[in-house]
């Protein structure tokens, strides 16, 4: 198929999502276009990594007082700051002429954008182009996360920037609830969420799951690296405000109870642009803060555990699939699971207040031949449910049956 994806932030491998769909669709013989927007020099070199892999890129530079002029036009009006936050003329332009028809047949299959700051996009495609299909990947939905992140967010950029968005961010979807081919979010709660937003019995675009997957090329265990027996590693982009209020949940509420029984644990908080109040952190001498690191992966690969203690979220945790990928056992909270199919117990254990989690931390590090029977589950897990392949087979069926549809009501 020819598919034309706008994504509208360079897809990295901290951009899971469209990183590896990209990838994967490419080796499974697809022609792609990709349109981007990048920020900062280092995003080149992942924009080669895919123009290897047979992905033609077109990548415009999103300037810091482009974002401020576009945050500043949107304030007056009633939709949410963040599907304005990457409006680009020349962006605009070059999906205009890839889409002009070619000797009066189209130029691609599908048009496919992802996120609310892609969707502006995605609308004027379809008013210029209504014969083409268009697939939305939401990836989540953003009304549910922010009603979370009002209430629960220990970051001051979370509550105040979700409580400005809520309304507006509830206002756009109802709307993009009755707009192109399909909407795809990664979990079946954010399904659910969207749903609500419609009447009883009014209808409305086709709402799929396409699940996060994790690549084994990237994350697997290594029987060469030695375990630590004491060290607890958390992870994700750590500027994050449900990343700041879930690592301010395990330093403040949780890790003080381990440490009464085990002083001699480590924590080690792992991901780009840690927040302020993240990087303080590192003045204790028990907490290591690493910000920017070149791989995740041998940081859960030499972990005893991996905790997620996530107050609230939407979508797939990539974090929580990445450490069961490596084998490093995950103790986290119900909310960090609710997208998978697991068995908590089995494949990870889940505590869902200060005390129980930190009893979990202290059980399991007492106990070697569990951690590794529930990390070898987990990366069991991982291995049937999650591979690339099988979800990027389910995005081809979905293209498929988009294209179906649209000859048959034209």
């Amino acid at each position: 198929m020819r598919l034309l994806f706008l994504v509208p932030y360079v897809p990295t491998p901290i951009y899971v999502r469209p990183y590896n769909l990209l990838r994967t669709l490419a080796r499974r013989g697809h022609r792609i276009t990709l349109l981007t927007l990048k920020s900062r020099p280092e995003e080149e070199a992942h924009l080669q990594e895919l123009r290897d892999s047979g992905v033609e890129t077109h990548a415009f530079p999103l300037a810091r007082w482009r974002t401020l002029w576009n945050m500043t036009r949107a304030l007056p009006g009633k939709g949410p700051i963040q599907a304005n936050y990457c409006w680009h003329p020349k962006l605009l332009r070059k999906m205009e002429t890839l889409l002009t028809p070619q000797n009066g047949y189209p130029p691609y299959d599908i048009l496919h954008v992802e996120h609310l700051r892609g969707v502006q996009y995605a609308i004027h495609a379809q008013e210029q182009h209504p014969n083409l299909p268009i697939i939305w990947d939401s990836v989540d939905c953003i009304s549910y996360l922010f009603r979370q992140a009002a209430g629960s967010s220990r970051s001051f950029f979370g509550q105040w920037v979700t409580r400005l968005e809520l309304g507006r961010t509830l206002h756009l979807e109802k709307k993009l609830l009755h707009k192109f081919d399909r909407i795809l979010v990664t979990s079946h709660n954010d399904k659910r969420a969207y749903e609500a937003l419609v009447p009883e019995n009014v209808s409305h675009t086709p709402i799929q799951v396409l699940p996060n997957g994790v690549s084994l090329d990237d994350f697997y265990p290594d029987e060469n690296i030695k375990r630590s027996k004491s060290t607890v590693v958390v992870s994700g982009k750590m500027s994050y405000h449900a990343n700041v209020t879930m690592v301010l949940n395990l330093v403040e509420d949780i890790m003080p109870l381990v440490w009464r029984e085990r002083p001699e644990v480590h924590l080690q908080i792992v991901g780009k642009d840690p927040h302020p109040k993240i990087q303080a952190l590192g003045n204790d001498p028990r907490i290591e803060v690493t910000g920017t690191v070149p791989h995740v992966r041998p940081y859960l690969q030499k972990a005893a555990i991996a905790a997620a203690p996530l107050a609230y979220g939407a979508g797939i945790q990539n974090k929580v699939l990445e450490a069961m990928a490596c084998a490093t056992p995950v103790i986290c909270t119900s909310q960090a699971v609710s997208a998978l199919a697991v068995e908590p117990g089995r494949h990870l254990l889940v505590a869902d207040t200060p005390e129980a989690f930190a009893q979990a931390i202290v059980d399991l590090l007492k106990d070697e031949k569990r951690r590794a029977l529930i990390g070898q589950a987990g990366h069991a897990y991982v291995e049937r449910y999650h591979r690339w392949d099988s979800i990027t087979a389910m995005l081809e069926n979905i293209y498929q049956q988009a294209q179906v549809e649209r000859i048959r009501h034209t």
